[in-house]
């Protein structure tokens, strides 16, 4: 992989805004939101940094404003991936400066906003551009020389946030302006122009000036990887088309929300690409997914029904005249998996048969089989993306998902392998423990638990650590004994609260009285209701035990 080049300097504002940068305000950059609070803020800043003393201008400290992020090339041409706000207030600056200064210095202060072409005015090439839909506005009403008059003559109440922000700012530096003589006015120029720098991080590669500016911006990031997917995108449709395809993209953003929205990409990503990704998320889509070539399609065909699909799998929202609950409880279940490698393969899925509801319920019925053995297996990610890229293409080209070795479906090595887990010290196996007893308490009680505890707990009934003097001892004389059943799955039970950790080991008939109930004296959970209608607790009863726990378990997932 080349290296990408990357250029940091410090410049004045009269390079800043010169020939050497023609600055582009990308489409997926929000609107400009700087008020007259930070706008003031900048101007009194600059004044008071300049002071009032006699000093040449050149021998004034400097001032720094900040870092801006610009993709870029050899040539002028810049998009500003972050510094939008402060270059788009320093023209309104220097557009209010020009408005105030005398006739014969005006042009001192037009060449920093455009360089003027001789024959036509149509053909000025502006220092700055911003958003498609305020750029005529910026160039007509602060740019262009007198646009200013014209300004104050605009009833706010019709503009936009943006365009206000605009007029009020303008106004504003207008406004404080007044008070300044015309040598004062020139010295505050020269001030901006000379001794005023911005720090210019350029890159030609839009992905690492994203990176870049997560690193460098400490106000927290609102620029991501959807948003600059949204220009690209959005940038290539006709613009006769922009606004209707810009609003379906905000309206499934906001529907989602702006996280999920951009985990989104990633499952879309994994969709057509079927590997682990090897390079950011922002570059495999643009390279892979290859929206700009049909930017419509992708947006009807795949970014909205994959949004729907989403929104459906995140918020159990399935909805059909049958099996609506059967198939949404399988979404319940599939949240509680410890990764979300299994997403990509779901959205296709429902995306693909929303309106076959038995289709759906047999397919989530053995993808939550699936992505429960991948979990108790603890295949790590690799293995998981592995399997998933292969059920994707399995999906995608119509194969037999429930042929024996479908993707989809467990191979008989896999179910012997999750079954030695299960019968083995599973209490010891921190990541899966709680997952499987709630699965089997689920079986136990047909489904008609639920589980809205925020502290569920898994312990012992013969304790981990009995007293010498307990009666556990009696029962279980000897530490082997006692090892050979304390962590496995039928010795275990859920509480939905917190116990005394020195009541673990209250002998069997006190600690189902004070231990394993409420105050109510009810049980939360079926597993322990079974424990709490056993008279005694030997190694004769925990066999019986395990052998049904784990003949549940078998039914749960179609183990042979």
């Amino acid at each position: 992989m080349s290296a990408v080049k990357l250029q940091a300097n410090d410049y004045p504002i009269s390079k800043i805004f010169s020939n050497d940068f023609i600055f582009t305000i990308p489409l997926y950059q929000r609107p400009y939101a700087w008020t007259t609070e930070q706008a003031g803020e900048l101007l009194e800043d600059l004044v008071t940094a300049l002071g009032d003393s006699d000093d040449k201008i050149d021998d004034i400290n400097p001032y720094f404003l900040g870092n801006i992020v610009l993709i870029k090339g050899d040539k002028p041409d810049a998009q500003v991936v972050d510094g939008q706000q402060r270059l788009t207030t320093l023209t309104v600056l220097l557009a209010a400066l020009r408005a105030s200064v005398s006739k014969e210095n005006i042009h001192i202060l037009t060449k920093y906003l455009y360089q003027e072409d001789d024959f036509d005015p149509n053909d000025n090439v502006y220092r700055l551009t911003v958003r498609e839909r305020d750029a005529q506005f910026f160039k007509e009403y602060i740019q262009d020389e007198g646009g200013i008059d014209k300004l104050k003559n605009l009833h706010t109440a019709k503009l936009s946030d943006s365009r206000k922000n605009f007029k009020d700012n303008t106004l504003l530096f207008i406004n404080r302006l007044q008070s300044f003589t015309n040598n004062q006015l020139l010295r505050l120029t020269q001030f901006i122009i000379k001794r005023c720098f911005l720090v210019v991080v350029a890159t030609p590669d839009i992905d690492s000036a994203y990176r870049i500016f997560s690193v460098i911006n400490n106000r927290g990031m609102d620029l991501c990887h959807a948003d600059i997917l949204k220009a690209e995108i959005i940038g290539k449709i006709s613009l006769e088309q922009q606004e209707k395809y810009s609003a379906k993209w905000e309206e499934t953003e906001e529907k989602l929300g702006r996280d999920i929205f951009k985990s989104l990409f990633s499952h879309i990503r994994m969709i057509h690409i079927k590997s682990k990704p090897r390079e950011s998320i922002l570059k495999e889509f643009l390279n892979d997914v290859k929206p700009i070539n049909a930017p419509q399609q992708l947006i009807d065909k795949i970014l909205i029904p994959y949004a729907e699909a989403f929104y459906d799998i995140n918020n159990l929202a399935y909805h059909s005249d049958i099996l609506e609950e059967e198939v949404n409880q399988k979404f319940r279940w599939l949240h509680l998996i410890d990764n979300s490698d299994w997403i990509p393969p779901a959205i296709l899925y429902l995306s693909r048969n929303y309106s076959n509801p038995e289709l759906l319920l047999r397919f989530f019925t053995d993808l939550d089989r699936l992505a429960s053995g991948l979990m108790i297996q603890r295949n790590n990610i690799n293995e998981r993306i592995e399997r998933y890229s292969k059920l994707l293409y399995a999906i995608e080209v119509g194969e037999d998902l429930y042929a024996p070795y479908s993707p989809l479906q467990l191979k008989p090595e896999e179910q012997t392998r999750i079954l030695k887990i299960l019968n083995d010290d599973l209490y010891l196996i921190r990541k899966i423990r709680l997952y499987v007893l709630l699965r089997l308490d689920a079986a136990l009680s047909e489904g008609k638990a639920s589980y809205n505890f925020c502290n569920i707990s898994v312990e012992h009934v013969l304790p981990q650590n009995p007293t010498s003097d307990s009666m556990w001892v009696q029962s279980f004389p000897s530490q082997e004994e006692r090892d050979k059943y304390v962590h496995r799955i039928g010795n275990l039970v859920l509480l939905s609260s917190s116990k005394n950790a020195q009541a673990n080991n209250y002998d069997f008939d006190l600690k189902k009285q004070k231990y394993f109930t409420t105050r109510a004296g009810i049980c939360n959970f079926a597993l322990t209701t079974q424990v709490l209608m056993e008279k005694e607790w030997t190694a004769e009863v925990l066999t019986k035990r395990q052998e049904q726990l784990i003949h549940h378990l078998k039914e749960v997932w179609r183990l042979q």
